[in-house]
């Protein structure tokens, strides 16, 4: 019989319905894991805060295993000494942060009323009802529905038991993962094939030795803009220099997001308490900051090996803040490292030449031999 060709499906249709189907199956894949994820954030949070500070922790347990200090006490000593550390420098960002958060709120109002008169005075003309409106809906967002930032936060904020609970989890976790970390991560290794072990155990040592130079980065980098936006507020006699510093200081860990609200809210403070002047000079400071984090501090503490790009890391952090809010935003970033790291790591050994005769895989670049013993 002869063939029917007005029947054929062209080939380009078939090409394309083939991608829309792979496509299709991979967004209801991410769907589903991001709905997973979020119904157990709180224990996927307190599991990745684990492996953050154990990742931060790691290289001083290494260096009194090679005092020949056993490992539990060394493990020991770590905790105490890292978690003091952490812990009381927090204490004094939060105690900063919440004692002049009321001061802070007036100066926030002020600064808004201040923008509304001008948007509606000057030469714009807007239609102040409006714009008054659109400003009262962004400060109940940020502040609570109470129009109080304290009680709005804790209205948002887990109960005490939660809290209690999903620290008890971090530390848990992160004594396990300090103590036993080699033997962990030979056991996820034991399900992969054999021929793809060798390969998988490369890229997860890259991607841990990624969220090492990660982690160490971020805090020297949020430690740097605190430290250096906080001078120039004091040097210019902004009130509620400390504060701003601790604001500065906590949305830094997140990127590019949290150095914009940060510097603004403190470029607002300075346009209401000091002027114009002064503002525009400390819009300058925190600009001159946010370049050399850019440009000479990321590069820096972070290397190749953790480069990525703007747009991803944009992207990850709003994906990670729709699919569990502030930890999702803060958490992000160190994911997309880890997840590129290991990738790059996996396509590089698969790239190689069939006649590659070195081994099953090309041995990791030069790193400090903390993450590899002590985590995974």
């Amino acid at each position: 019989m002869p063939e029917h060709t007005g029947r054929r499906v062209p080939p380009a249709l078939r090409y394309s319905a083939a991608i829309a189907g792979c496509l299709l199956l991979v967004a209801g894949g991410l769907y589903v894991l991001g709905v997973v994820a979020a119904y157990l954030a709180p224990v996927l949070v307190p599991v990745a805060i684990a492996l953050l500070l154990a990742a931060l922790l790691a290289p001083a347990v290494q260096v009194l295993l090679r005092r020949r200090v056993p490992r539990l006490a060394a493990v020991a000593l770590v905790l105490l000494g890292g978690l003091a550390v952490l812990g009381g420098l927090l204490t004094f960002v939060i105690t900063a942060l919440v004692q002049g958060l009321p001061a802070l709120r007036e100066e926030l109002v002020r600064g808004v009323d201040a923008v509304v008169r001008w948007l509606s005075t000057g030469p714009l003309h807007l239609d102040e009802a409006r714009v008054r409106g659109s400003f009262d809906r962004l400060l109940s967002t940020v502040t609570g529905t109470g129009g109080d930032m304290t009680t709005g936060a804790l209205n948002t904020a887990m109960t005490a038991g939660e809290v209690l609970g999903q620290a008890v989890l971090v530390l848990f976790v992160l004594v396990f993962l300090l103590t036993g970390g080699p033997g962990i991560w030979a056991f996820l290794l034991r399900p992969v094939p054999s021929s793809l072990r060798d390969h998988v155990d490369v890229a997860g040592r890259r991607a841990l030795s990624a969220l090492v130079s990660y982690t160490r980065a971020t805090i020297a980098v949020a430690a740097v803009d605190a430290v250096a936006i906080g001078i120039g507020i004091a040097v210019l006699g902004v009130p509620l220099a400390v504060p701003l510093a601790a604001v500065v200081f906590l949305c830094a860990f997140i990127p590019v997001f949290g150095a914009f609200m940060a510097g603004g809210l403190a470029v607002l403070v300075a346009f209401v308490a000091n002027g114009p002047v002064t503002g525009l000079v400390l819009l300058g400071i925190v600009i001159a900051v946010e370049q050399v984090e850019g440009h000479v501090l990321q590069p820096l503490f972070l290397g190749r090996a953790v480069r990525l790009h703007p747009l991803a890391v944009v992207l990850s952090i709003a994906v990670g803040w729709v699919v569990a809010g502030i930890a999702g935003a803060l958490l992000a970033v160190p994911l997309l490292a880890v997840l590129n790291a290991g990738v790059r790591s996996l396509l590089s050994t698969a790239s190689r030449p069939a006649g590659f005769t070195g081994g099953t895989c090309a041995p990791p670049p030069p790193r400090s031999p903390a993450p590899s013993s002590s985590v995974g």
